[in-house]
C-alpha cells in the first residue's frame, strides 16, 4: 500500500481528451490562420500541443495520456442509428491535421490510445474508474460537459483553454447538480448536437428543477403525472425514449482496454523524430522544445544561427554601484546602437513608476540597472533621480540611436519624469509588424520563439499571477536581473535577425522607415496630451441609460411571462428557441443556437423580444464601458483621459486604442452621439474634426483606374448619385433616395467583397434584382470587376496584397481547401488594399500635420485623437479659421493619388459639433 500511496500524490493520472480540444483548436480564430508555407492547416495541432504542455507545466509529475476518438460507429449507433446523424462531416482542413498529431504525441513519449466501437468518453471513464479503484487522483482534461458525471472525490475535470477546474462542488455550482444526477440532467435535456432525443423543450433550468424535487430521473418519470403545463405534456411524451437517452448519455467505465491503468506510463522522448516532425509541419517552438530538451537546443531560422539562446552563455549584469554604472554609461555613450527597457510598477504609462532600466550593446552583453525595488531585505541599489540625471544626455540625444520593444510605452513613462526620448532608430515590433503583419502575435516571448526559436522567461515566473501576482518593484534582484536584462539582449537579437529580413525587401523597409517608426513618436504626443472629458455629462447620461436599461429589462421579462438574465447566453437560448420557439438561424461551433449580434438583428425584424435585447446590449455597452467608465479614467494629474493606440494589432495597418477604445464610440445613434458630447477643449480653444470623405471608394478608383469612377470623383460628384444615374439608367438630376441607398449599397458592398446574397439581405430584395444591380455596376464600371478578378489571381499566387505604399497583407487562407475559408481570404484580398492603403494615407496625414505643428513649436494647436479616418484636434480659438484651412491642405495633399482626397472640417465646443 505504501507504494499505491506514493503512486497517488506523486503521480496523478492527466487524461485528456483529445476529441474535444481537437474541435476546440480548431474553431479558434488566430489558431485557424495558422498553416505551413505550403498550405498545410496547423492550427488544431497548434492548439492541442499548447493545451498538452500547459498541462505538463501544470502537472510537472502527472502522468500524461492522451485520448482521440477512433473512425466509425460505436456501440451508440448500434442502440440508436440517429445517433449524431446531424453532425456535419468532419472539414478536410481538420482532417489532415488528425494523423500529423498523434504522431508527434506519441512522438513525444506520451500514450495514445484510439479505441475502436467507442468514444474517446468511455476510454477516458474506464479509466478514470479504474484509477479511482486504486485510489489514484485523476484530472480529465476536457472542455465537454457530458464528463462531469464522471467527478468523484478521486476524480476533478479541468478545461485547460478556459483553466476552469471543477470538483465535486464546482459541478453542483456549475450545472446545479451533483455529479450522480448529471446522466439523469443530461438525459432530460437531450443534445441537439449527438441528436440525444430528450423531452422536447426541456432546459436546463427546468432538468434542475426536476431533479432538485425528485433527486433521479427513475423518480421524474414516476412523477410524470403531476407535471403540469406544455412542460408536463413533453414530459409525457419523451417517457418510452427517457431509458434510450440515459444509456446513450452514460459514459461506459468497463470498456474492455489494451493496457491497464497501472501500467499506463510515458516512454522516452523520441527527439529525432520529434525535431523532423517539428520542421515537417513548420512548428518552431516544438522543434525548439525539443531540441532544448535533448540539450542541443539551436535557433531554427538560419538568420539565427549564431545567437547564444542558453543562459549560461549571456553575460548579464547587475548594476549596484557607482562604478558599474559610469562603465555601462561609457559603453551607451559609445554605442553606435544599443537596446533600451524599463521595468515598471504598472501597464498604464501614466501611472507607471520606473523600477529599473535595462540595456544591451551587444548579443548576449546586457546589464539591469535596478533603483526602486522595495522589498524586505532589498539590497541597496543607486538614487532613481542620480541615475536618471546621468542618463537624461544619453536619452534625449538624437545621434546615439536606440533600440526597443514597443518603445512607445517606455517613451510616454519617461516623459513623466521630464525626459523626452530621442534617437528611437528601431522597434522590434513595429519592424516584425510590417515584415509580415499577422505571421505572429507581435510581443517579445512570440518574437523570440518565432524569430529565434528560443522561449524567453515570461513575467509570471517571476511575478506570479492572478490576484497574487507581484509588481515588479517587489521581485528579487536575482530574479529581476536575468528577466530584464534578457529583455534587453533579446531585442538586440530580433533586430539583427528581423531587419536582415525587411532589408532584403526595401519596400517594406520604407513604410517601415517612413511611416510606422516616426508615427510612433506622434502617438506618444498624443497619448501624453490626453483629451478632456465633462464627467457630469456622462454621470448624467449614465443615470439615463439605467432607467432605460431598467425599462427594457422588464419588458424583456413581460414578453418572455419569466424573469431571465438578459446579458446570458444560455438563459437566451432557453427563451428564444426553446420557450418561444424562435427560428434558428445560426448555431455555435458546439451546435447550439446562435445569440450573436448579427442573428438578433435578422430577427429583430419580426420578433419584438430580439429588438428589445439589441437596444439592451447596445445601451449596456455603452454604459459600462463609456459613460460609467470615461470618468474613472481622468488623470489625477493631468485632468484629461490619456488613451493607448496601438499600431501592431489590426492586420491591414489601423490604427486601433484601448483605455478608452475611441474607435467604437457608435456614431449613429442619439446616445453614441451623446458621448462625444462629453469630448470637449480648454476655456478659448475648439474641438476641430477633420474626416476623409468616402475614402475607401477614392481608393477602389484609383487602384482600378475605372474611367467612370475616375471621372465622377473628379468632378466632384456624389460618388453615389453618380453610381445610380449608371446603374439605373436615370439622369443625374432625377435620382431618387432609393435609388441614390440602392447605389451606396453596391459601392460599399463590392470592395467589402460582398455576394449578390449578402446584397439581398442588405437591401431586402430578391437575389436575382441583388445580382441585376451588380451585374449592371460592372457593365458601368468594367474595371472595377478587372482589378477584382486580378487581384484574386495575383493573391492566389503570392499569397498577399499590397497597398499603394508597398504594405503587405498576407492571407494565409487564399488556397485553403475549405471553400467559406478560402471565399472569406478572396473577399479580404480585395479589401484589404483599400483598408490598408487608407491606414497608409491617415498615417502620412498625421506625420505631415505633425511636422507642422512641431515647426510652429505647438502654437494654439494639438492633435488629440485619431479615429478610423478622422483626425481631431485642440484649436485656440484665435486661430480656428487659419488652422484650418492648412490641416485640410496638409490631409487632401498628404500623398498624390489618379483623384483628388477631398477632407471635410468642422469646429464646435465638443467632438459631435465638430463632427
Amino acid at each position: 500500500m505504501t507504494n499505491q500511496a506514493n503512486l497517488t500524490t506523486a503521480t496523478p493520472l492527466i487524461l485528456v481528451d483529445g476529441s474535444s480540444y481537437l474541435f476546440r483548436a480548431y474553431h479558434v480564430p488566430y489558431l485557424q490562420a495558422l498553416s505551413t508555407s505550403y498550405g498545410q492547416p496547423t492550427g488544431a495541432i497548434t492548439g492541442v500541443l499548447n493545451m498538452i504542455k500547459s498541462l505538463q507545466k501544470d502537472y510537472p509529475t502527472g502522468n500524461v495520456v492522451v485520448v482521440f476518438d477512433a473512425k466509425g460507429k460505436t456501440f451508440r449507433n448500434d442502440l440508436y442509428p440517429e445517433y449524431k446523424a446531424n453532425r456535419p462531416p468532419m472539414p478536410d482542413d481538420l482532417r489532415t491535421q488528425i494523423e500529423p498529431l498523434h504522431n508527434i504525441i506519441k512522438a513525444m513519449g506520451l500514450p495514445l490510445l484510439v479505441i475502436e466501437g467507442v468514444e474517446a468518453d468511455d476510454v477516458i471513464g474506464t479509466y478514470a474508474h479504474q484509477a479511482s479503484q486504486l485510489g489514484i487522483e485523476t484530472i480529465i482534461s476536457t472542455g465537454d460537459k457530458d464528463m462531469a458525471q464522471l467527478v468523484t472525490p478521486h476524480v476533478r475535470l479541468i478545461n485547460t483553454m478556459t483553466n476552469v477546474e471543477l470538483d465535486e462542488a464546482g459541478v453542483l455550482e456549475k450545472f446545479g447538480v451533483k455529479p450522480d444526477q448529471i446522466i439523469d440532467y443530461l438525459a432530460l435535456m437531450g443534445d441537439k448536437v449527438d441528436n440525444i432525443p430528450g423531452v422536447n423543450k426541456c432546459g436546463p433550468k427546468t432538468a434542475v428543477k426536476w431533479l432538485t424535487e425528485h433527486k433521479t430521473l427513475n423518480q421524474v418519470i414516476a412523477n410524470a403525472g403531476s407535471v403540469k403545463g406544455k412542460i408536463g405534456e413533453h414530459l409525457r411524451d419523451a417517457l418510452d425514449q427517457l431509458p434510450l437517452s440515459y444509456e446513450l448519455a452514460t459514459i461506459k467505465l468497463n470498456v474492455e482496454l489494451p493496457i491497464q491503468v497501472q501500467d499506463l506510463a510515458a516512454s522516452p522522448q523520441d527527439t529525432e523524430r520529434l525535431i523532423e516532425l517539428g520542421k515537417q509541419f513548420e512548428l518552431k517552438r516544438l522543434v525548439a522544445d525539443a531540441e532544448k530538451n535533448a540539450g542541443t537546443s539551436q535557433p531554427s531560422t538560419n538568420e539565427a544561427q549564431s545567437v547564444k539562446a542558453e543562459a549560461s552563455k549571456a553575460n548579464y549584469e547587475c548594476i549596484l554601484t557607482e562604478k558599474e554604472f559610469d562603465n555601462w554609461l561609457t559603453k551607451l555613450q559609445s554605442a553606435e546602437l544599443f537596446a533600451f527597457d524599463t521595468e515598471t510598477t504598472s501597464l498604464n504609462y501614466m501611472d507607471a513608476e520606473i523600477v529599473g532600466v535595462s540595456f544591451s550593446v551587444a548579443e548576449n552583453e546586457a546589464a539591469y540597472l535596478p533603483f526602486g525595488h522595495d522589498y524586505l531585505d532589498a539590497p541597496e541599489q543607486l538614487d532613481r533621480n542620480e541615475v536618471l540625471n546621468k542618463l537624461k544626455p544619453i536619452l534625449e540625444n538624437a545621434k546615439i540611436k536606440k533600440i526597443g520593444q514597443h518603445l512607445k510605452y517606455d517613451k510616454n513613462v519617461l516623459a513623466n519624469y521630464d525626459i523626452n526620448l530621442q534617437g528611437v532608430a528601431f522597434d522590434t515590433m513595429l519592424e516584425s509588424y510590417v515584415l509580415n503583419s499577422i505571421a505572429t502575435k507581435h510581443n517579445m516571448d512570440s518574437l523570440a520563439n518565432t524569430y529565434l526559436g528560443v522561449d524567453t522567461i515570461p513575467f509570471e515566473d517571476v511575478a506570479g499571477k492572478g490576484a497574487k501576482q507581484l509588481t515588479f518593484n517587489q521581485i528579487t534582484l536575482e530574479e529581476a536581473t536575468p528577466y530584464a536584462a534578457e529583455d534587453a539582449d533579446i531585442t538586440l537579437k530580433l533586430h539583427n535577425v528581423i531587419w536582415k529580413k525587411l532589408q532584403s525587401e526595401p519596400n517594406l523597409a520604407k513604410v517601415f522607415e517612413e511611416i510606422e517608426m516616426p508615427l510612433s513618436g506622434v502617438l506618444a504626443k498624443m497619448e501624453q496630451f490626453g483629451v478632456l472629458i465633462d464627467s457630469q455629462q456622462l454621470g448624467q447620461q449614465s443615470q439615463d441609460l439605467a432607467a432605460r436599461i431598467m425599462t427594457l429589462e422588464k419588458e424583456a421579462h413581460e414578453l418572455a411571462e419569466q424573469e431571465f438574465n438578459l446579458s446570458s447566453p444560455k438563459q437566451l437560448q432557453e427563451i428564444l428557441y426553446t420557450k418561444m420557439d424562435l427560428p434558428v438561424l445560426k448555431k455555435t461551433p458546439k451546435g447550439a443556437p446562435s445569440t450573436a449580434e448579427e442573428v438578433l438583428q435578422e430577427l429583430a425584424l419580426n420578433y419584438p423580444l430580439p429588438k428589445i435585447l439589441m437596444e439592451y446590449r447596445g445601451l449596456s455597452k455603452l454604459k459600462n464601458t463609456y459613460t460609467d467608465k470615461l470618468p474613472k479614467m481622468i488623470n489625477m494629474r493631468t485632468g484629461r483621459v490619456h488613451t493607448s493606440y496601438h499600431q501592431a494589432i489590426a492586420a491591414t495597418g489601423r490604427l486601433s486604442s484601448t483605455e478608452p477604445n475611441l474607435q467604437n464610440i457608435p456614431i449613429r445613434t442619439e446616445e453614441g452621439r451623446r458621448v462625444r458630447q462629453a469630448f470637449i477643449a480648454r476655456d478659448g480653444y475648439k474641438v476641430v474634426a477633420a474626416d476623409y470623405s468616402q475614402i475607401e471608394l477614392r481608393i477602389m478608383a484609383h487602384l482600378s483606374g475605372d474611367s467612370g469612377l475616375l471621372e465622377a470623383f473628379s468632378a466632384g460628384k456624389d460618388i453615389h448619385t453618380a453610381t445610380a444615374s449608371e446603374v439605373f439608367d436615370t439622369p443625374l438630376d432625377q435620382v431618387s433616395v432609393e435609388q441614390r441607398r440602392n447605389a451606396k449599397a453596391i459601392n460599399f458592398g463590392l470592395i467589402y467583397g460582398m455576394s449578390a446574397f449578402g446584397l439581398s439581405r442588405q437591401l431586402n430584395i430578391p437575389r436575382h434584382d441583388a445580382q441585376k444591380y451588380m451585374d449592371l455596376y460592372f457593365e458601368r464600371y468594367p474595371a472595377v470587376l478587372t482589378y477584382m478578378e486580378d487581384t484574386r489571381v495575383l493573391a492566389k499566387e503570392k499569397g498577399y496584397v499590397s497597398t499603394v505604399f508597398d504594405r503587405r497583407l498576407y492571407l494565409p487562407e487564399i488556397n485553403a481547401s475549405n471553400g467559406m475559408r478560402r471565399k472569406a481570404a478572396e473577399r479580404a484580398a480585395i479589401n484589404a488594399p483599400m483598408q490598408g492603403t487608407a491606414a497608409d494615407i491617415i498615417k502620412k496625414a498625421m506625420l505631415a500635420v505633425d511636422d507642422w505643428i512641431e515647426s510652429i513649436e505647438n502654437d494654439g494647436i494639438r492633435m488629440i485623437m485619431q479615429v478610423h479616418d478622422e483626425l481631431v484636434f485642440e484649436i485656440k480659438e484665435q486661430k480656428l479659421e487659419e488652422y484650418q484651412k492648412i490641416i485640410t491642405s496638409l490631409m487632401e495633399q498628404a500623398v498624390s493619388l489618379d483623384i483628388p482626397l477631398i477632407v471635410e472640417i468642422g469646429s464646435g465646443d465638443n467632438w459631435d459639433e465638430a463632427h
